[in-house]
């Protein structure tokens, strides 16, 4: 069809010969046949050179965090000779890339690539693409959708933490920095069960399999002591600002994340969804949680982290991590901590004041850091307080 200035070809035809009519100057209608014959050669141009091209996308990293730069490689197989090409692939909420070529011929592959800059967190549908072709004059255009839609995964940035919790079958005195257990390792066998899309081919139970004509599973039970939770308070109210809760859910993916590193075995939770606990990737939906979680109006802590207990958690470690922390989170605190060694509780607030103490009283480690800041020294500081606090012990 008409590109819009094939469009304004046509009207300025139009008034050509209006003109023509009027005055009766052959240039006039000269020129005005001469446009008219380019757009209508524009519009058989391009129907009879339609896009044929097959296309493949590939994402490097295929998750990224916020501040990254990721690339798009997108692979294009021409089916048939094409001239005046042009692609646009949209990462939508984040860009549009346009790219043009001359000429493709027939089985020609012809490859483009941009960056992306992962300016926030969250998952960003990739295309599908779309190609033109347009005649010489770009008076004609044709479109069609091109290749399928990727998805590029934004976690949150993420600090490197240093120091765990002192949990049973740690010694704080002499492992300051990883645990006694190994993460790989230290599983238990528990059960079979069948194969799920994504399982690791590594556990495969091959007698079993053989004798029930299916791939079964080894579903291995993590040492009570390895176990960890970190609860996200989604309450909208306990953040006075976005930027509290986004710094919140960098605090709660850089705990995830150093845990998992260290021999943890981490769940996340929070109001929307409770954890699977036999999960074979753990860390890898909880970080997926995080890249699109947001706050909560009206959600009740207290009875929410009640219907979680009854899953039957437990384990060695619990992280809290709310905004400003008030009686919701104590409360929620008192249900979850006795099922676990040692709770740490995250404050994403410029001044938690006094509500800080109550959880120190109760037995919590408290690490507290402002929006803007930085989680690492205050998180460093309290693991060291408490290494101390239970030695003395």
């Amino acid at each position: 069809m008409p590109t819009n200035r094939g469009w304004a070809a046509a009207g300025v035809a139009g008034a050509l010969l209006l003109l023509w009519a009027g005055f009766g100057e052959i240039e006039l209608l000269a020129t005005a046949v001469f446009l008219l014959l380019a757009v209508g050669g524009g519009v058989a141009f391009v129907r009879l050179g339609a896009p044929r091209l097959e296309a493949t996308r590939h994402i490097y990293p295929a998750q990224a965090h916020e501040g990254d730069t990721v690339t798009v490689e997108m692979d294009l197989a021409a089916a048939a000779a094409s001239r005046h090409l042009s692609v646009e692939d949209t990462v939508h909420g984040l860009g549009v890339a346009r790219f043009a070529a001359a000429a493709a011929g027939e089985g020609q592959r012809l490859v483009a690539r941009y960056e992306v800059y992962c300016r926030a967190r969250g998952i960003y549908p990739v295309g599908p693409a779309e190609v033109a072709v347009t005649d010489p004059f770009a008076l004609s255009e044709r479109r069609a959708v091109l290749g399928s839609v990727d998805r590029l995964t934004v976690y949150p940035a993420v600090e490197p933490l240093s120091g765990f919790p002192a949990v049973r079958g740690l010694d704080p005195a002499v492992q300051s920095t990883h645990p006694t257990f190994a993460p790989q390792g230290g599983e238990d066998f528990f059960t079979l069960r069948e194969y799920q899309i994504g399982d690791d081919l590594r556990r495969v139970h091959w007698p079993s399999s053989a004798k029930r004509d299916e791939l079964m599973i080894k579903q291995l039970e993590v040492p009570w002591q390895a176990r960890a939770l970190v609860l996200l308070d989604q309450r909208a109210e306990r953040y006075p600002s976005a930027e509290a809760f986004e710094h919140a859910v960098r605090g709660a993916a850089s705990v995830v994340t150093h845990l998992y590193q260290g021999g943890f075995s981490p769940e996340l939770w929070t109001g929307e969804r409770a954890p699977g606990l036999r999960s074979d990737s753990r860390f890898t939906q909880a970080m997926e949680v995080l890249a699109s979680v947001q706050p909560l109006p009206h959600l009740d802590l207290r009875q929410t982290v009640t219907r979680l207990r009854r899953q039957g958690v437990g384990g060695g470690a619990l992280v809290l991590v709310t905004g400003l922390p008030d009686e919701g989170a104590l409360a929620a605190y008192r249900v979850l901590a006795q099922d676990f060694a040692r709770t740490v509780v995250l404050a994403a607030a410029e001044r938690p004041g006094e509500a800080l103490l109550s959880f120190q009283r109760a037995g919590a480690v408290t690490v507290s850091a402002a929006p803007g800041s930085l989680w690492a020294p205050a998180w460093r500081t309290a693991m060291e307080l408490s290494w101390s606090t239970a030695s003395l012990g």
